[in-house]
């Protein structure tokens, strides 16, 4: 009996380890009108474009090693100021000298003074162009509104255009009109951790209804991306759900 529950747990063991072998956070790149673009998953809700000879950081966050061999920014996408998204320490890692950051007001009035003259400050609605990127600002915000972690306004989600493609970066967010609203998106993060933001079945349903071509679980600490991502298969909407490592440090 204790042979066959040993026997038992290491099969067990082999096939999670084996699972989590699978994912990976190495780059994938698409084409665009304008030469490819290569995404990079780094941390959480930390991800690197590359595009155009540009580096487009959303949220860095994490240790210096995990940005070793990256290009210096030279655009910085920051959601909200919550420590998992605006990171003096992991800013401080990186070359940020000649980078333009583009943020909430709430993130702005928290950077630190080193950072005073390089951020553009956008509200939901807003959008910036910088060297052929469009970044638009769209809302993140919890379910009920009223006492949120997340409240409508404070934070931003950002629809990025780059050579005729559409991403679109959730931030910190629940299953909310504004994103079920999205349209013609290529590209799409999308976050799903309770208690902060929603579970994997909200985020399903959200992610079917706006159908990106393409749709990568990310900020999901401790959910179950796989089962998400038969949620979606079921449906069959042609929506390619593409599961990364995005927890490396673990």
């Amino acid at each position: 009996m204790l042979r066959f529950i040993i026997i038992l747990l290491l099969s067990f063991t082999f096939l999670t380890t084996s699972a989590f072998a699978q994912l990976t956070n190495s780059p994938d790149t698409f084409q665009t009108e304008n030469g490819d673009l290569r995404i990079h998953p780094i941390l959480h809700g930390s991800v690197i474009f590359e595009w155009n000879g540009l580096d487009v950081y959303v949220d860095p966050w994490g240790s210096a090693d995990l940005y070793e061999g990256k290009s210096a920014p030279e655009l910085i996408l920051i959601t909200h100021p919550h420590g998992d998204h605006l990171s003096p320490e992991t800013l401080a890692a990186l070359d940020t000298e000649n980078t333009t950051f583009i943020v909430p007001k709430v993130v702005a009035d928290q950077m630190p003074e080193a950072y005073s003259s390089q951020p553009i400050i956008l509200a939901n609605g807003e959008s910036q162009n910088y060297q052929g990127i469009n970044v638009e600002a769209v809302p993140m915000y919890n379910l009920p509104n009223e006492g949120a972690r997340h409240t409508k306004g404070w934070g931003n989600g950002y629809v990025v255009t780059m050579g005729g493609k559409k991403l679109y970066v959730s931030g910190d967010t629940e299953d909310i009109p504004e994103m079920r609203q999205l349209e013609n998106i290529d590209i799409a993060f999308v976050c799903m951790n309770l208690p902060y933001t929603m579970d994997i079945y909200q985020a399903a349903s959200g992610v079917l209804k706006f159908e990106p071509k393409v749709m990568y679980p990310y900020h999901h600490r401790g959910q179950d991306i796989e089962r998400f991502k038969e949620i979606v298969d079921w449906e069959r909407k042609d929506i390619d759900v593409r599961l990364k490592n995005w927890y490396p440090e673990q």
